[in-house]
């Protein structure tokens, strides 16, 4: 018994991970923006530190980017699954493996929390570091990601 995608799911299934991605970028640089003043209300004096921690921005990093660990994992895996419906196989070039990489960076920064939260200061740093890479990926992701998507267009 086989089963086989409605065409119409298949052909626009295919908007669904840039869609998802562009809005994970847009919650990527909300998210860098909590962190860096989650970093300040750290550093701050008392005084000035009174003032930002009732803006929680720590907590809200942390939300944040338990919601995009969920969503870059899912949006990876749905976007090569789809790849793989529509084509019968994965297209291995760049836009694939910085993706794998990304999805990798995120998951290992999301792991160093707990050793953060114990004030580890390499955990802290190398958290930072792979964010910033990670941002930086995301942002050159979008532009290879749209390559794609013209190049799906132009099959129509």
């Amino acid at each position: 018994m086989s089963f086989e995608l409605p065409e119409s799911v298949k052909v626009y299934s295919q908007f669904f991970h840039p869609l998802m991605m562009w809005a994970l970028l847009g919650l990527s640089v909300y998210a860098f923006y909590l962190g860096s003043q989650s970093r300040k209300t750290r550093k701050a004096d008392k005084e000035a530190r009174k003032e930002l921690v009732g803006k929680n921005f720590a907590n809200r990093h942390y939300r944040i980017g338990a919601i995009l660990l969920g969503l870059m994992v899912s949006g990876s895996v749905g976007g090569m699954a789809v790849t793989y419906i529509n084509n019968g196989k994965l297209f291995v070039g760049p836009h694939l493996l910085v993706g794998l990489g990304m999805t990798a960076m995120i998951a290992i920064a999301a792991a160093l929390v707990p050793f953060m939260q114990k004030g580890n200061a390499i955990a802290r740093a190398t958290h930072i570091s792979l964010n910033m890479i990670l941002l930086g990926l995301f942002g050159w992701q979008a532009i290879t990601g749209m390559d794609i998507v013209n190049r799906i267009l132009s099959n129509f």
